[in-house]
Formats: structure tokens, C-alpha cells, sequence
């Protein structure tokens, strides 16, 4: 599949909303989600008020149609300056395995050389994990929902 990469800008608040349930759904939950599970506050300050200062990530789509592919971004906790940023990455279900999650975390590494330790919430063990592991970062930390990733500088 031919796609592009570009990154985000504040008005691709309503994309990340999207890549965010595709996230979730991903995440282990075998179960059919709402849509609406991406406005609890747990899940939505992942996404709410995308523009903040520190906000960086990319965006996938396809080149011939345009459709929505992927993201990734990365995002420091709000009030939390000295937090590591946590980093979100999703790929439409139909799109997976096709190299999209690999080149947007390709970019998001490159454009942020600065990023070495990260936060990432998933389920422990999920295959995303040895992607994050083939791009150099280590498990630091191991919370109940979260898991701390440092890649060397």
C-alpha cells in the first residue's frame, strides 16, 4: 500500500479521537467497543485539547484515496511538565501489518531524537511491545497500567 506520512497539526484533533478508539479496540478488549469509552477522562487526555505545547505525532493515509491509516503521537501528562511524554499509536484494523505502525514510529523517533524515555499504556505482552523494543527502547518501569520505555540517546 502507497501512503504518506505528515504530521499532525491542531486541527487534527477529531483524527487522533478516531485513531484513539482504534487503539482501544486493539488493546486486548475482545469485546465490541463503544465509541463513547474514548471521552473518559482516563482515556480522552490522550487526545482533549490536542495543540498543547510539547503535542507531536504523525499521520498515515492511504495516497490514492486519502483514507485514514494511522497515527502516532506523543503527549506529556497536562500539569505534568517533568512527566516522560506518552506516546499513542494506532493503525486502522484492516491496515495492520503492513508496515504503517513501523514508519510512523520511524518518524515520531526521528522528529524526536530528544523523546528517549517514554510512557506507554497497553497490555503487557502485546506484540506493539516488540515493535517499541526493535526501535532500541527497554522497559524501566512496569505500572499497573502502564509500562515506562527508555531508548538510549
Amino acid at each position: 500500500m502507497d501512503h504518506e506520512i505528515r504530521p499532525l497539526t491542531v486541527d487534527d484533533e477529531p483524527i487522533l479521537w478516531e485513531m484513539l478508539y482504534y487503539g482501544l479496540s486493539s488493546a486486548g478488549n475482545n469485546e465490541q467497543l463503544s465509541r463513547d469509552v474514548v471521552r473518559r477522562p482516563e482515556i480522552s487526555r490522550y487526545v482533549e485539547g490536542w495543540g498543547r505545547v510539547g503535542d507531536t505525532g504523525f499521520v498515515a493515509r492511504d495516497k490514492k484515496n486519502r483514507a485514514l491509516l494511522g497515527a502516532a503521537w506523543l503527549r506529556r501528562p497536562a500539569g505534568e511538565p517533568d512527566m516522560s511524554p506518552e506516546l499513542a499509536l494506532a493503525v486502522k484494523p484492516e491496515h495492520r501489518r503492513h508496515g504503517i505502525g513501523t514508519a510512523l514510529l520511524t518518524q515520531l523517533v526521528r522528529a524526536n531524537p530528544d523523546h528517549s524515555t517514554i510512557s506507554v499504556s497497553f497490555v503487557t505482552g502485546k506484540p506493539v511491545l516488540r515493535l517499541y523494543e526493535r526501535f532500541g527502547f527497554k522497559v524501566v518501569e512496569q505500572r499497573p497500567d502502564a509500562v515506562v520505555m527508555h531508548r538510549p540517546a
